[in-house]
């Protein structure tokens, strides 16, 4: 049972990037998933959400600019992330609130 989440990288002020974050054994179709960061010195905290129904939700910060989607024929979670500032830089996991489920985590820094 798990998450891999993948797709972090490097990128300039601006660019864009997109996270997956695919399961297995689990259904992400029938919980809540989540993208969390973590930056260094600071706490974890929570970016968006996409629940069972499809509903989606934002931090202030994101909204906007990320989108949190879902692919249930692939079973995988997606976080789109467009003009990106360097203050988005972290560590982007995946979270499945059901079966209460990290990803590994996959880094992103934003920088010139």
């Amino acid at each position: 049972v798990q998450l891999q989440a993948s797709g972090g990288g490097l990128v300039q002020p601006g660019g864009s990037l997109r996270l997956s974050c695919a399961a297995s054994e689990i259904n992400l179709s029938i919980q809540t998933t989540g993208w969390y960061r973590q930056a260094p010195t600071k706490p974890r905290e929570l970016v968006a959400t996409i629940s069972s129904a499809d509903s989606t939700d934002y931090i202030d910060a994101v909204r906007g600019r990320f989108t949190v989607s879902r692919d249930s024929a692939k079973n995988t979670a997606y976080l789109q992330m467009n003009s990106l500032k360097p203050e988005d830089t972290a560590v982007y996991y995946c979270y499945a609130f059901g079966s209460g489920l990290w990803g590994q985590g996959t880094e992103v820094t934003v920088s010139s």
